[in-house]
């Protein structure tokens, strides 16, 4: 019996070093899974930086060629608009030129015995002239009468005046200066006193 209990023993003490063994290659196995997951982990991570490395250069690369584009459009358009306000004056001044022609003409067959209908007549003549050329290019003169109410989007009032009548009370008493539209856009109000109410 005391062999036996030996021997039960020696199994005891063999199986739990099995045990101890076996718990060891567990919990070496536990860290090696443990670092691998670790190691996995940070590849995972290096990768996943490196990808949004990439996505931010890929979107800062559009975002500079975008913003190139856009500067390059701005200045274009700048150019054009300039262009296109210098050929406008272009076009402006040659119809001009048949004015100053028309003046220059008047000014030759000046004579000193002329007599004022005649340089009258031809100084109308080339007024007219100059408007057309004026109206041609969307220049139209408002229409402001004396009794016409008073309107702040085509008149500057620069005085009122105490006016006789009631019903010229906050109406055009009088017209000092001319105002014209360009394409329907007031360029210049029409200076006008008004009655004071």
């Amino acid at each position: 019996m005391a062999e036996h209990t030996v021997n039960e023993e020696e199994k005891n003490l063999q199986e739990e070093a099995v045990n101890e063994q076996q718990a060891e290659e567990t919990a070496e196995n536990t860290e090696n899974t443990e670092e691998n997951a670790a190691e996995a982990n940070t590849e995972e991570a290096v990768s996943e930086e490196d990808k949004l490395k990439a996505e931010v250069q890929e979107h800062k690369d559009k975002y500079l060629r975008l913003y190139s584009e856009f500067e390059n459009y701005r200045r274009r358009t700048s150019k054009e608009k300039l262009e296109l306000v210098e050929s406008a004056n272009e076009r402006l001044i040659k119809e001009l030129l048949s004015v100053v022609d028309n003046f220059d003409r008047a000014n030759a067959n000046f004579k000193e015995d002329m007599d004022a209908k005649a340089v009258h007549e031809g100084s109308e003549l080339i007024f007219k002239n100059f408007k057309t050329v004026l109206e041609k290019f969307g220049l139209k003169a408002l229409e402001t009468e004396k009794g016409d109410d008073f309107d702040t989007d085509m008149h500057d009032a620069i005085t009122e005046i105490p006016v006789p009548e009631e019903d010229l009370k906050g109406k055009v008493f009088d017209v000092v200066e001319k105002g014209y539209k360009l394409n329907e856009k007031v360029i210049r109000f029409a200076k006008v006193v008004v009655g004071a109410k």
